[in-house]
């Protein structure tokens, strides 16, 4: 289908640059990049999968916020 859209310049020259720098048509890059757009708004928050909370304890002297120090305890075993 055939339409008329009116975009920014900066937009459309970046447009153009990524349709060159892919080998692709204008119109490729743009119906892509709608494409995602329009996915990631189909999205709504309550299909979104709620993340599970873990209760415990760690080791005393155990620093969480010590990623190296948490790695060596690791490779000890």
């Amino acid at each position: 289908m055939r339409t008329t859209v009116r975009l920014d310049d900066d937009l459309l020259a970046a447009t153009k640059r990524r349709a060159a720098e892919t080998g692709r048509t204008l119109t490729a890059v743009i119906e892509d990049a709608l494409r995602q757009a329009l996915g990631r708004a189909d999205v709504s928050s309550s299909s979104v999968a709620p993340l599970p909370v873990v209760h415990g304890t760690t080791r005393p002297g155990v620093d969480l916020d010590d990623s190296a120090g948490l790695l060596e305890l690791m490779d000890r075993g």
